[in-house]
């Protein structure tokens, strides 16, 4: 059906049937959405959701973001910039999997900011079997990697596969222990960038033997922020993640955080109280994590997660929300609704649900609002489907 983009909303599917390979075309598409500024995981559902291909999504981009008052124009990437993309994945052995792709992880796709597309290299099969995640501090002890080494080995020779972050310390020895039966990388860089540079040889082995993946570009190197959205990542791939050390401000208490958020079981192996790398793990066995001492704890602790809930997403799962397919022309998007839209809007997080009853618009009406702030640059999402205005 040919789309109009004086509609904000089309009719059809909210993307590519599920369990379908992309064209070509489609991924190119798909690539130019992912990669344009300002359009991260949740919004591109939404893009999705409303225009039914990333196609008539990238057309429609410049008039929402310039409705939502971006002053320069929004301008994807060129094919021939998403064609470069491709290209460098090719020559770093690795390739793209699409959110509706067979191949993409079951899991992952339960979490409401799924990377759209992931770069893969490796053994892309082990990305659809059960896994767990084993993480902990960079300067680990001895014995802490000892131990990490030995629990992913048992986690793999039980048919699980293991997730970490390639980070020194804990993560090493875990993707060390698992890699005879399979263990995954996941990249905050490119999935061609070692990080930490000491750790290039076990990236080439966990490419060789495992899987590494990425959300961002071939030949990106890490920066700060991108280490909580891999993390992310880490436990949305997993039935439970496993914090075996961690300082008190670690990276890895955010994962097990993410974790909990995500519905996913949090495990922690404890330790002397006068270890400063065994505090955070303490902390999260206090706050309601489970105490674990093998691999056998934590594959009891997991086996609930094998229901079908957590793995079987509805057909409609990529819909905005309830009136996603309620068609909304330019026109019925009044200067009025943005405005009481705005006065609900502040710095700190507020739920959508809250700015829906709070401004007595339409849900279809303020979903659309937020997509045309969010593409301008003057919006940002936050966990817990709440959202944010950018200070200037």
């Amino acid at each position: 059906m040919p789309v109009d983009h004086g509609m904000q909303i089309v009719d059809g599917p909210a993307m590519p049937p599920p369990g379908r390979a992309l064209t070509d075309a489609e991924r190119l598409d798909w690539l130019r959405l992912a990669r344009t500024e300002n359009v991260g995981p949740i919004t591109f559902r939404s893009l999705l959701a409303r225009f039914a291909t990333a196609g008539a999504a990238l057309d429609a981009l410049p008039d929402l973001a310039r409705r939502g008052g971006r002053q320069r124009p929004l301008r994807p990437p060129s094919r021939t910039e998403a064609e470069r993309e491709l290209a460098a994945l090719a020559k770093a052995g690795a390739g793209l999997i699409a959110l509706v792709e067979p191949d993409y992880p079951p899991l992952l796709t339960a979490i409401d900011d799924a990377p759209p597309l992931i770069a893969v290299r490796g053994h892309r099969h082990l990305l659809t079997r059960d896994m767990i995640a084993v993480v902990g501090a960079r300067n680990a002890s001895l014995n802490g990697r000892r131990f990490a080494a030995r629990l992913a080995a048992d986690l793999g020779q039980a048919g699980y596969v293991v997730v970490s972050g390639l980070a020194r310390g804990i993560d090493a020895a875990a993707h060390d222990g698992a890699l005879p039966t399979g263990t995954v990388a996941a990249m905050a860089g490119g999935v061609d960038v070692a990080y930490p540079t000491e750790n290039a040889e076990l990236l080439a082995r966990i490419a060789e033997l495992g899987v590494a993946v990425a959300e961002n570009p071939p030949g990106m190197q890490p920066q700060g922020r991108h280490f909580p959205r891999r993390n992310r990542i880490i436990s949305g791939l997993s039935l439970g993640v496993v914090v075996v050390e961690a300082a008190p401000r670690s990276g890895s208490l955010i994962t097990a955080r993410l974790a909990g958020e995500q519905g996913r079981d949090v495990f922690a192996v404890p330790g002397s109280p006068l270890d400063p790398r065994a505090q955070g793990a303490n902390r999260l066995i206090r706050e309601g994590a489970t105490l674990i001492q093998s691999a056998e704890d934590v594959i009891e602790g997991v086996q609930r997660m094998r229901r079908p809930p957590l793995e079987e997403m509805p057909s409609d799962s990529f819909a905005a929300g309830p009136d996603a397919r309620i068609a909304v022309s330019a026109a019925e998007v009044t200067d009025q609704a943005r405005a009481g839209v705005l006065e609900c809007l502040s710095p700190a997080p507020t739920a959508v649900d809250e700015i829906v009853r709070g401004c007595g618009e339409p849900t279809n009406i303020v979903l659309t609002i937020l997509l045309e702030l969010e593409l301008a640059g003057r919006l940002d999402r936050q966990p817990g489907n709440r959202v944010c205005l950018v200070s200037s």
